[in-house]
């Protein structure tokens, strides 16, 4: 009797820590669940997204399409937003009056809008964008690809077809 008694206690404990289980993960499985179905329930390790970055005025941006182009900080970054860009179209930048050039400097496009993107500084640079639409993208300069006297910077987009030089 007493071998029964220890068999079905084992088989017990067994069942038990499957429901203990399965229980943990559905418990889970809850966070998974977006807040709107929750509206009074706010999970304690969800945090809201961070706030975007505030607009400056870093670099004078003369648009030949006419469009507004903001900037922003990303950490020592300054980032231009292209990402409302498509079709083809060109913008100068300039140091801001009483500024200099940022240390370094980021443009940021949205793939499948824009094929290409080509900069003219110090040297040229041609940047072949991949069509694939997606989430914009940050593409950062290299260095030494502007110095602190370069005057100014022209930068345009279009298909992805490389410019005549």
């Amino acid at each position: 009797m007493r071998s029964r008694s220890g068999a079905r206690g084992a088989a017990c404990g067994a069942a038990a820590r499957v429901v203990a289980v399965a229980v943990l993960l559905s418990a889970g499985g809850c966070s998974h669940l977006p807040a709107m179905h929750w509206p009074s329930v706010r999970w304690p390790w969800h945090h809201p997204p961070p706030p975007p970055a505030p607009p400056v005025h870093e670099l004078d941006i003369s648009a030949g399409a006419g469009g507004a182009y903001p900037q922003y900080w990303n950490r020592n970054t300054l980032v231009v937003d292209l990402a409302a860009a498509s079709g083809s179209g060109s913008i100068t930048l300039k140091p801001a009056a009483g500024s200099a050039w940022p240390v370094r400097l980021a443009f940021r496009v949205t793939p499948g809008s824009v094929g290409l993107l080509s900069v003219r500084a110090d040297q040229r640079l041609v940047i072949p964008i991949t069509p694939a639409a997606g989430k914009p993208i940050e593409l950062e300069l290299a260095p030494r690809m502007y110095t602190s006297k370069t005057p100014q910077m022209l930068v345009s987009w279009g298909p992805n077809s490389p410019p005549v030089p």
